[in-house]
């Protein structure tokens, strides 16, 4: 299956990357890791995660306060947010009508 990243969804993950790398040397690092394992994950088995819309579904990730937020598409999976549950509770759903 594609996977596809929105530009706002790699731009956070970037973003996020580079602020736990500066946190603690490879700790970006150990995030992207964690990132990489889930979308794999995604795109063996989309329908496995809970659904919070009628297309949208949510990947909590292990040891980050982080989900990926996607769509399961005919053709690919959308990565729509690699949200922080801790900031803007939601802030992604103006991205839902792609």
């Amino acid at each position: 299956m594609k996977i596809r990243f929105l530009e706002t969804a790699q731009f956070e993950l970037d973003e996020s990357i580079e602020y736990y790398n500066h946190e603690v040397g490879g700790l970006g690092i150990k995030f992207l890791e964690e990132i990489l394992r889930a979308v794999d994950l995604i795109a063996n088995h989309p329908e496995a995660w809970p659904q919070i819309s009628a297309r949208t579904r949510r990947c909590k990730i292990n040891r980050f306060p982080f989900g990926i937020i996607y769509q399961n598409r005919e053709d690919e999976i959308l990565i729509v947010a690699i949200a922080h549950f801790h900031r803007k509770p939601g802030y992604w759903n103006e991205r839902l009508s792609f």
